[in-house]
């Protein structure tokens, strides 16, 4: 925080000389120990149970390749760590796994693709040290043929399984793009974080990102009733509704079954992602955020956080380069305390 109390908005992940054009940048196309003493039973005594503890797990993906989503994802990691939680971060990006990099950690043996093809029987076995106290790694899959072509069964099981990791928080960073297998590890976990650059490509692919991440919510609620063919054709522009927006998809199957249009209504109101905007560099950058926000909330109808902005600095690549953490290397930096202040907002969640 400054001395006038606002939040610094300082970047994570672009390289050097990377020049960024934001011009409008909020014009989109078209468009949430037990200390108790134990208890006694006559005639035998009962101990009580420790209350469970309570993990957060955290999506963070983006639009677009090349934004620094694993940066951000390792950063935020090692912030909550210094905070006293105890943190997993997973490398879900299939195919494409470099989390471990980020952390200066070197490539483990034990990968996710040990657990998704049963080598072994948990996911904890997979866990490596960082070097950071209360942070944990499990790295990604490279056999990207297999790995990449998850069923839905097969991503649910990982979730659940890492739902079980005795851990305050595990952050996934589940890759770039609106595969399936992206948008679905983004709405299984509890919190999706979208990663978004004040470039033209990278705002449109959050936009992309958000409608297909929508679309897909909605359809996982409606299995065995006739609307999910709707929402599939929805999927294609050209479809033969004429459905362009959320709001038209709402509309069309409200008129085909009243009873399933309020289950898919009272469904979107729970699509709650948040949203964090990396390598600003203008002040129109800071405000890119709570633009989007403003715009998704016209042409999608729902509610979008944002939980700030990083300024862009150029130690970030030098110290990615030296394999370090740059939010290790400069701890009192601009950027690394918007990083903590991001951090701090994902804490106070309710």
């Amino acid at each position: 925080m400054d001395p006038k109390g606002q939040v610094s908005t300082h970047g994570i992940g672009a390289p050097a000389g990377h020049e960024i054009s934001a011009a409008s940048p909020a014009v989109l196309p078209g468009e949430g120990r037990s200390g108790l003493p134990k208890t006694v039973v006559a005639p035998l005594p009962v101990k009580a149970q420790p209350a469970q503890p309570r993990r957060r797990i955290i999506a963070v993906g983006g639009g677009k390749g090349g934004i620094g989503k694993s940066l951000i994802t390792s950063s935020l990691g090692i912030s909550l760590a210094r905070r006293g939680q105890s943190v997993v971060v997973i490398d879900a990006d299939l195919g494409g796994a470099n989390l471990h990099t980020a952390l200066g950690v070197s490539t483990p043996k034990g990968t996710l693709a040990d657990f998704i093809h049963h080598r072994v029987e948990s996911i904890e076995e997979v866990i490596v040290e960082t070097g950071i106290p209360k942070l944990g790694l499990v790295s990604g899959a490279y056999d990207f043929l297999t790995a990449s072509n998850l069923k839905y069964f097969q991503k649910t099981r990982i979730l659940n399984r890492i739902s079980k990791i005795d851990a305050d928080f595990i952050l996934l960073d589940i890759g770039a793009g609106i595969s399936l297998n992206v948008v679905d590890f983004f709405l299984l976990a509890e919190v999706g974080l979208l990663v978004v650059v004040p470039e033209p490509s990278s705002i449109e692919g959050a936009y992309r990102f958000l409608k297909m991440s929508f679309y897909r919510h909605l359809w996982s609620g409606l299995k065995g009733t006739s609307a999910r063919s709707v929402i599939e054709h929805a999927m294609d522009q050209k479809n033969k509704y004429g459905i362009r927006t959320p709001f038209d998809l709402l509309e069309t199957v409200d008129k085909m079954d009243p009873k399933v249009g309020q289950i898919l209504k009272q469904k979107a109101m729970t699509f709650r992602p948040r949203l964090l905007v990396n390598q600003t560099r203008y002040p129109e950058d800071e405000r890119l955020g709570l633009s989007m926000a403003a715009v998704c909330r016209k042409h999608l109808g729902v509610d979008i956080d944002c939980l700030g902005s990083v300024q862009y600095d150029d130690g970030v690549w030098r110290a990615h380069r030296k394999r370090t953490p740059f939010v290790v290397v400069s701890p009192d930096s601009p950027t690394a305390r918007s990083i903590d202040q991001a951090a701090g907002r994902l804490l106070s969640l309710p």
